[in-house]
């Protein structure tokens, strides 16, 4: 018997078979529908939390800071609960899902949205122990959300979200480890979107660029070296969006099981072409005598903060 041939023209015309939206209903209407979102307490997951609730969803909002979900839930009336949950304790989002299903009687979408940014440092100079709070809060923490809930939206045919970033595949240099944890968060969507197509239900990863939340402003407007970064960074890469708009790109793909979603637009094409572009990028920032200097000054902020 012969070897069968690969043929990746195949794979494209025949990939809505991958498509969990081609087995099922290629839109879905959340009225009627529980959803759990973590980092709900704030930014994007609290706006998020009142569009779908706005639809007729009723929404856990689940986040390390209890007081913070617990107002936010209070604003939305009875068909909202608040949960105090850090998503690096698996145990703790086992009981998470076990308490949304008791109090709602199932549940249909997941949103892992929770997310950290480390202190800027080199890979040089890092604390191995920031590196591993980022990995465990934004990759094991999409794992520990998304992995007890995931036989109750095979159950209903639901939809499970994963929040990346544009930073998946933008040059890291001073804060690899959200890129590093952001990249693998792709990577977990694309094998959750295929392997949910075989029982039914859907997956789609959402990928932002700046976002104006509290953690964009201590990061890039509040720090001296952030701001650099940031008057680094091209138009239109350097546009933001609001969390509000940010939230609305998520609801919007839920409700089209979008296998991706990205805003702002402008990162769009670096999306789709970043095999070629990083090449060249990286090429260029390798020479780049202003970035070197941010580099240093980096290292040298970060020794000096551990003396």
């Amino acid at each position: 018997m012969g070897i069968r041939s690969f043929n990746p023209l195949g794979l494209i015309t025949n990939a809505v078979d991958l498509d969990g939206a081609s087995r099922i209903a290629g839109s879905y209407d959340v009225r009627g529908k529980t959803a759990l979102i973590t980092g709900a307490g704030q930014g994007i997951g609290l706006e998020l939390a009142k569009i779908l609730a706005a639809r007729g969803a009723s929404v856990a909002l689940a986040d390390i800071d209890e007081q913070s979900a617990c107002a936010a839930a209070a604003s939305l009336g009875d068909r909202a609960m608040a949960i105090g949950a850090d998503v690096s304790d698996r145990d703790g989002m086992e009981q998470a899902t076990a308490r949304v299903v008791e109090r709602f009687g199932g549940l249909d979408v997941v949103v892992a949205n929770a997310g950290i940014v480390p202190k800027p440092a080199t890979l040089r100079v890092m604390d191995g122990r920031d590196f591993d709070r980022v990995i465990g809060v934004n990759l094991t923490g999409v794992f520990n959300t998304v992995r007890p809930a995931l036989e109750h939206v095979v159950a209903s045919k639901g939809h499970v979200v994963v929040v990346s970033s544009a930073a998946a595949f933008a040059p890291g240099a001073g804060g690899s480890p959200y890129m590093i944890s952001k990249a693998a968060v792709e990577q977990l969507g694309r094998a959750l979107r295929i392997e949910l197509a075989a029982v039914g239900a859907s997956a789609g990863i959402a990928y932002f660029g700046v976002v104006e939340t509290a953690m964009t402003h201590d990061t890039l407007d509040e720090d001296e070296l952030g701001r650099r970064l940031g008057d680094m960074l091209p138009w239109p890469l350097n546009v933001r969006i609001t969390a509000y708009r940010a939230a609305e790109t998520i609801a919007d793909g839920i409700g089209r099981r979008a296998p991706r979603t990205i805003a702002p637009i402008g990162w769009e094409p670096y999306a789709l072409l970043r095999g070629a572009v990083n090449v060249v990028l990286d090429a260029m920032l390798a020479r780049d005598a202003t970035l070197h200097d941010l580099i240093r000054a980096v290292e040298l902020r970060a020794r000096k903060s551990e003396q």
